[in-house]
This record gives C-alpha cells, sequence and structure tokens, in this order.
C-alpha cells in the first residue's frame, strides 16, 4: 500500500513508522521545514504513572513497550527507562500516595513509596526536604528535539519512506488524495492526517464541529546540572492534575493544602526532566481559554524555579531558554485521542492532549490495526 501521512510531529512520525514496518510505501508531508510544534516543546516524558485507569493507562503501557523497542533500534531517540519520583513534602500528599498504592493497577505502574533516605538513594540530587516520594518505575524519557529527525532517518534507511518539508496540505482531492500548497497531488491507498494543534483551515473544512481544544503551556531549560537527575521528578501538584490519583485523599489535600495563587491561576504543577547535556527541562502550565497570550508570563517561571530549587537543595544552573507550546486535546479529555474517517480514505488522527509523546506509537498501531494497514 501507498500511505499518504500529513504531519511530522511525533503522531504523525510514528503513524509513519507503523506503515514503513508494515511493509508499506509512505510519502510523509510537513508544512514547516520540521515539525515545530508540541512534539518538541514538551518533556519528552513517556509518562505511565499518572493515567487514568482502563484504555489511557493499557495505551501508555503499551506505547512505553514500544518506545524502548524502537529505542533499541533508533539510539539517538535517547531512550531511558529512568522511573520518575514524585517527591511528597506534606502530611496530605503523602496520603494521596498511600491510597494510589491500593489502586488494583498501582503494581502494572511500577508504583511504590519511598521514605525519604530511599528517594535520595535512587535520585541523589534531591536533597531537599521532603518525606519521601511516590516511585514510579514504569516511566521513561526520550529527547524530545531530536526523536523526529532520529526517527526519520531510520525512517529513510528502508527505501520505502519520501519526507516533503515545506508542503502545507490544502485540500482533499476525491478519494485517498490531497493537494498541497504547491499544487501537487500525492495519491495513495489511505491518508492519514495528524495534524496536531493546526485545528484550522483544512481540518476545520473537513470537521466543522471537532470535539477537540488547544491548551497552551510555558517550559523552560536550564544550563547543565553538574550532576545526574537519575529519574523524572513530579512535585505533589501533579496529584490534582493527573487522573490516576483522584480520590477521598485528593479532596482532602485540595481542601487542607490549596495551592499558591500563581499555582492556581496557571493550573501549575512541576516535571522536571534531565536532557542529554544535562540541562533541566522543568515545567508547566495549562491555559484553555482563547486567545491565548502570545507572550510568556514571568511569574510562573518563578513559582516553577522555586519549587525544583526546594526539591534539589540548591540553586537551578542559568535558564537558557523559555517557550510556549500549544497542543490538541479532546475536549472529553477521558478519551485518547480523536480519531475519525472524514473522507474515504482519509482519517484524521489528533487530540492526546499531554498524552502525545507518552502515547503516540500505541495511538499509532491502534490506527493501523484498524484501518487494515
Amino acid at each position: 500500500m501507498r500511505v499518504i501521512v500529513v504531519g511530522a510531529g511525533v503522531l504523525g512520525t510514528m503513524h509513519a513508522w507503523q506503515a514503513v514496518e508494515r511493509g508499506h510505501e509512505v510519502v510523509h508531508l510537513e508544512r514547516e521545514a520540521e515539525a515545530r510544534g508540541a512534539s518538541v516543546r514538551n518533556f519528552g516524558l513517556v509518562w505511565v504513572s499518572g493515567r487514568s485507569g482502563g484504555e489511557e493507562l493499557a495505551t501508555a503501557l503499551r506505547a512505553r513497550e514500544l518506545w524502548e523497542r524502537i529505542g533499541e533500534r533508533v539510539p539517538a531517540l535517547g531512550f531511558r527507562a529512568a522511573g520518575s519520583l514524585t517527591a511528597i513534602r506534606t502530611e496530605a500528599e503523602l496520603a494521596v500516595a498511600e491510597q494510589a498504592l491500593l489502586r488494583e493497577d498501582a503494581e502494572s505502574r511500577g508504583f511504590r513509596l519511598l521514605d525519604a533516605a530511599e528517594t535520595r538513594a535512587v535520585n541523589p540530587a534531591l536533597r531537599g526536604k521532603l518525606l519521601g516520594a511516590l516511585w514510579c518505575e514504569r516511566d521513561g524519557a526520550v529527547e524530545p528535539r531530536t526523536a523526529q529527525p532520529a526517527l526519520r532517518e531510520a525512517l529513510l534507511a528502508s527505501g520505502r519512506y519520501t519526507f516533503l518539508p515545506g508542503r502545507e496540505v490544502r485540500e482533499v482531492v476525491g478519494e485517498n488524495a490531497v493537494r498541497d500548497d504547491h499544487g501537487q497531488v500525492h495519491t495513495g491507498d489511505v491518508v492519514l492526517l495528524c495534524t496536531g494543534a493546526w485545528l484550522g483551515g483544512l481540518v476545520r473544512e473537513l470537521v466543522p464541529e471537532l470535539p477537540v481544544r488547544r491548551v497552551r503551556l510555558q517550559m523552560m531549560q536550564t544550563d547543565p546540572l553538574d550532576e545526574p537527575l537519575t529519574t523524572a521528578v513530579a512535585d505533589g501538584d501533579s496529584f490534582r492534575y493527573y487522573p490516576a490519583f483522584a480520590g477521598d485523599a485528593l479532596e482532602q489535600l485540595k481542601a487542607a493544602q490549596p495551592q499558591p495563587p500563581v499555582a492556581a491561576e496557571h493550573k501549575m504543577q512541576l516535571l522536571m526532566v534531565q536532557r542529554r547535556d544535562g540541562g533541566l527541562t522543568i515545567g508547566d502550565t495549562h491555559e484553555y481559554e482563547h486567545p491565548f497570550s502570545f507572550d510568556v508570563d514571568e511569574a510562573p517561571y518563578e513559582h516553577l524555579t522555586g519549587v525544583a530549587e526546594e526539591l534539589l537543595g540548591r540553586p537551578l544552573p542559568r535558564i537558557r531558554r523559555r517557550w510556549a507550546g500549544v497542543y490538541a486535546q479532546c475536549t472529553d479529555t477521558t478519551r485518547v485521542v480523536h480519531r475519525e474517517q472524514v473522507r474515504d480514505g482519509v482519517w484524521l488522527v489528533t487530540g492526546p492532549g499531554g498524552r502525545g509523546m507518552t502515547c503516540s506509537p500505541a495511538i499509532a498501531e491502534t490506527t493501523a490495526e484498524l484501518i487494515n494497514l
């Protein structure tokens, strides 16, 4: 088969990967020179720990297996099975972690509650004051800025993959074909539109009432830390954000321990992961109301810096980058992704939200099975 994939972010690239792996020819179109959206503006986390039970967790666990398998073949992905620690600093946060251990799926997530000494044995860089941490062995990480180019290089080596950057798709032409802004028509047996947060233009014409919204976040990256951060790190505010931690203990945490105003206003949690060059990627915020600001707000960065320094027990290295990103999320946030046949032979796959980097390999595998690639 000949498969046309539109969009070279992680979701589109993983769909291309699945098609090539199954022996098909792929033509891959991207409107930019390379992916510039949420696929490179994220933590690179393969985040199993906080996923909702059922389909979402199953998707994340399958994706974690696929990331590891692909990472063995494509070392430049920088995949590492580092796990994560959610730092616990109060008794209310400890109660949420203890309740999480009672979940039926706690073992499959790799949950274990560590005291302060055990936490520092796993990640010696955490020298700040804490009661302990919730360990999730199944979490991992890749390098978001290099993952798509590394995957493309491996795809090109197959001899069945063509990458066409700088091509914005303007129109679906009949069945199984699209026309780009160079006037070229690309025809295949199936077309997969993986356009990320680009929800206007062609996507709006095809699906005027698309049940997907855009979400904006702010993040930053430091100069190299002079020691390893051996795991990804989250703070107790992440309990508020991820559905796996819903329950009585979380409600009691919210009542007894309100977030600081800046964290509440920007719907914040701290996530922190070390890049291969030693720098720390730190975030994030969540903004849902349109129109989004064109600039970034300094107050969230100050809050994140303070929390990170409290956990590390030391000043952060110099901040060398700050950025904002926008991703697409299903308005029904219990849905893993929106997948819809919009024309004969044409499918739209979008809206994984903050799960995109985590779940994209498994989402692409499911698409391939669904349409009999």
